[in-house]
């Protein structure tokens, strides 16, 4: 069974604190410890040196946000000269990033697309992520978004088979975001099953459930909830088929801290231990 994991919060240092007994992991997006000041992002100090106490008992695990690996005129250099600096004071298990882009010429986008599953894509992304591969000494995985557009009318992949596909080619692993799956499905873009069963579930490594917000019958990966009984019988069926999996990591935003609290998110921990155990 997985160890169990949970967001940092770099908002609430005390959270952390008070989670961190409870998990085997904590997962950070080093988006959240910098803020851009004259053009370069600078690295919060007191966010790093806590991460550094962090990890003299807790795995720390990086989960980036902003490197836009699917922009076709480029990514995020700033997001990973803020990698660098995590990656050299806190010893990373492995980092992941989304499987989208959120910039097209430069200019933000707002939110996190999809990208169309065509061999384009493919070119574009295998060299980009040996690159990843060859910067950091450490695994990378990548992570499914939700497709908040209409489907492509035309693909050369199905969803499962895309990712396959990028693990083929270049030997990364996977991140399977289990609510994001149920968005997909709820919201008519994936065949809940179909995809379970084509799925390369070799290469997931890791595992998130989180719960958000629906809008105008669309669901949406908003993690600012806990999780619903409907994705966690949806993990039941994940579980068992993702054997390599080493942590199920209950993910939040840090933005729904004050409103989630800390004992909500502690109690949530500890139902998912069942999972684990």
């Amino acid at each position: 069974m997985p160890a169990l994991g949970t967001s940092y919060s770099e908002r609430d240092p005390r959270l952390a604190q008070r989670l961190a007994p409870l998990v085997e992991f904590l997962e950070v997006t080093p988006d959240s410890i910098a803020t851009m000041i004259d053009g370069r992002p600078i690295v919060d100090e007191d966010a790093l040196a806590h991460l550094e106490e962090l990890s003299e008992s807790t795995r720390i695990l990086a989960h980036g946000v902003g490197l836009s690996i699917g922009s076709a005129d480029g990514w995020n250099d700033d997001y990973l000269r803020v990698l660098d600096r995590l990656a050299a004071h806190v010893p990373l298990a492995w980092h992941s990033e989304h499987l989208g882009y959120t910039h097209v010429d430069a200019a933000p986008l707002g939110t996190m697309l999809a990208l169309p599953r065509v061999e384009e894509s493919l070119d574009l992304l295998c060299p980009r992520i040996e690159t990843l591969l060859a910067r950091y000494p450490m695994p990378f995985l990548l992570e499914h978004v939700v497709n908040l557009l209409p489907d492509f009318a035309e693909s050369d992949y199905t969803h499962a088979g895309f990712l396959n596909e990028l693990v083929r080619r270049t030997g990364c692993g996977l991140l399977l975001d289990v609510y994001n799956l149920e968005c997909d499905a709820h919201n008519g873009q994936v065949e809940l099953r179909a995809f379970l069963d084509e799925l390369d579930f070799s290469a997931v490594r890791e595992i998130h459930i989180a719960n958000g917000v629906e809008r105008r019958g669309l669901m949406l990966d908003v993690h600012s909830r806990t999780t619903r009984s409907e994705t966690r019988a949806l993990l039941d069926e994940v579980l068992p088929r993702a054997t390599h999996a080493e942590v199920l990591v209950f993910e939040f935003l840090s933005e729904a801290v004050p409103v989630l609290g800390a004992n909500r998110i502690a109690g949530e921990i500890e139902l998912l231990r069942r999972w684990t155990a």
